[in-house]
């Protein structure tokens, strides 16, 4: 399957991967992860709150609009999406997929994750899209995968994400390794990103695993 922009929508063989951005720092890697997803021709169902756009913007070159149409035909231009790989929700979107259980996708990873969502999904609030696509994975008992960029943690964030690991969420807080001899700021994102995407099962070829050459 070859990404790219088409006028005919595509059908993909893999379940979508729900990928939420909220706003902690670390939207690095939430955009290179998109990439990657992109990349191995999996189809996302993208969900990005106010504060992440807000950090994007501080973070990187980007400069996205709000408006989830905006959203998605700025990110398709940039990574070269298929017709229909890449959709875009708004915060209170709640005739979104994400929002009911019937949805197809199996796997959802909240990158970065700040430690306000971790904290709303462990308490089941389900205030808009992001908490409640969350809730959907854990109440069919589906991949959910957080990725906190916080320092250092409270008691409070340590037990939210305890009751959570209890309840089988993944917990990967953006802790890049340095046994492969990082070069460059982008040689530490890859190294969360390819721990995310072995965690999803997608190959992946950006850091060797170990005992790998």
């Amino acid at each position: 399957m070859t990404s790219g922009n088409t006028n005919t929508p595509v059908k993909f063989d893999a379940a979508p991967v729900v990928l939420a951005w909220t706003g902690a720092s670390g939207m690095v890697y939430g955009l290179r992860l998109l990439e990657c997803l992109i990349n191995a021709d999996r189809q996302v169902f993208l969900l990005a709150s106010k504060a992440a756009q807000v950090v994007l913007a501080t973070e990187t070159d980007l400069n996205v609009s709000q408006r989830p149409a905006d959203m998605k035909q700025t990110l398709t231009e940039l990574l070269g999406c298929a017709s229909g790989q890449l959709q875009v929700f708004g915060r209170e979107q709640w005739t979104a997929p994400v929002a009911s259980g019937s949805s197809p996708a199996r796997a959802m990873v909240i990158c970065p994750c700040t430690t306000g969502t971790l904290s709303a999904i462990a308490c089941g609030s389900s205030d808009n899209l992001i908490e409640r696509a969350a809730d959907v994975m854990l109440k069919e008992q589906r991949q959910l995968v957080l990725v906190p960029r916080e320092t250092p943690f409270s008691a409070i964030h340590l037990e939210n994400m305890l009751k959570l690991a209890r309840l089988g969420v993944t917990i990967m807080p953006a802790n890049p390794g340095f046994y492969h001899h990082p070069k460059s700021v982008d040689d530490l994102v890859d190294f969360v990103v390819a721990r995310i995407l072995d965690q999803l099962g997608i190959e992946q070829d950006l850091v060797p695993k170990w005992g790998q050459s």
